[in-house]
């Protein structure tokens, strides 16, 4: 072998021999780097209690709605009332066409004459039959003369009975034609629809008027029946309304539905929301915030929650003996800087909150100030 051929072989073992160095030397540090714990932040999870609130949304409607329209088709004579004015119970809102009425007051009339007529002569029989029983009694008629006068008087006692019972019912119609002829609110409240003009005639459909009760006014919600056990009659609500940024309404749980739904699992509540200034008006947007009282939860501080990448789903890693674990979260509600965690983490548990995008569940850890 010359010389060439010897330089030529120790040098390619020179390189081989750096090379093996130079690997070992990187699977060296990479093993380290893996070793390395990494420094993280953490802060305890604690427990209190947390008011238990939610809010729905509703829209205002009246205590009561009454739709005003007579009982048969008559034209309308005039409309006392219009849309937004307030009115009270009893009140008359509009007459009907009085032309029945008038009918029948004139047949009134002539009937209570007819009567005096009856009545007069069933006075005069009477006299005339008093008379036949003194001539009679003298031998001054026959018995069929005096049978007869006290027929007549029958007869006349007859017709002045028909003529009083004839008049009564024509009162009666004349009564009721006259309540027919006007309408009347059953309740106090605000007019909020009117559905014809004077002259117009009535036809089954469309009421006269709408009148709507609106003190109280109502909100009718759908809760959850998780929170059945937890609702009762009598409950105070604070409601808030679009129309009224930053004032605060008062409302009074007055039905609680006693079913629930089965395709939502949610069951109907009614709040009743006294307005006596009348600044509430039915179809007003609101928001009912209705308070079930504290649970006990566990909060941990908002950097502490990891969102899993395209998932909705939150994590938060909890240190233990120097390990984490990456552990899924249910959350509740937002308090200031802190969750609530309904499940997932402990109380008294150190969860990171500095660190995590180092991090994998079992990972080793050094806690840092």
């Amino acid at each position: 072998m010359n010389k060439k051929t010897i330089f030529k072989a120790f040098a390619l073992l020179s390189i081989a021999a750096f090379g093996m160095t130079s690997c070992g030397s990187k699977d060296k540090d990479a093993a380290a780097a893996a070793d390395q714990k990494v420094q993280v932040k953490v802060a305890k999870a604690v427990s209190q209690m947390v008011p238990q609130t939610e809010v729905y949304t509703a829209t205002v409607e009246s205590d009561v709605k009454n739709s005003i329209a007579p009982n048969m088709s008559l034209r309308i004579k005039s409309i006392l009332v219009d849309v937004g004015d307030v009115v009270g119970k009893g009140q008359v809102v509009a007459y009907l066409d009085a032309t029945t009425e008038t009918q029948l007051g004139m047949g009134l009339k002539s009937q209570e004459a007819s009567l005096k007529s009856v009545q007069a002569q069933y006075e005069n029989q009477k006299v005339e039959t008093g008379r036949a029983a003194e001539l009679y009694r003298m031998g001054g008629i026959s018995k069929s003369e005096y049978d007869a006068a006290q027929l007549q008087l029958k007869v006349a006692e007859m017709n002045l009975e028909a003529a009083k019972a004839q008049l009564t019912s024509l009162k009666s119609q004349v009564s009721q034609s006259s309540e027919n002829a006007k309408l009347v609110s059953p309740v106090s409240g605000v007019v909020t629809a009117r559905n014809y003009d004077n002259g117009d005639m009535y036809s089954t459909g469309q009421p006269v008027l709408v009148i709507e009760q609106t003190n109280p006014v109502k909100l009718k919600i759908n809760v959850s029946e998780n929170y059945y056990k937890l609702l009762s009659k009598g409950m105070d609500v604070d409601v808030t309304l679009d129309a009224y940024e930053g004032e605060k309404f008062y409302g009074t749980v007055t039905i609680v539905y006693p079913t629930i739904d089965q395709s939502t699992h949610t069951f109907p509540v009614e709040i009743t929301i006294k307005n006596s200034e009348q600044k509430v008006r039915p179809g007003m947007f609101a928001r009912a915030t209705v308070n079930f009282g504290g649970v006990k939860r566990v909060l941990v501080p908002d950097e502490a929650l990891v969102k899993q990448i395209g998932a909705g789903d939150r994590y938060v890693y909890v240190c233990k003996n120097g390990k984490v674990s990456y552990n899924k979260v249910e959350l509740g509600k937002h308090l200031g800087s802190q969750y609530e965690i309904i499940s997932g983490v402990n109380a008294g548990d150190d969860v990171v909150i500095a660190g995590q995008n180092r991090l994998a569940n079992g990972k080793e850890v050094e806690v840092v100030k």
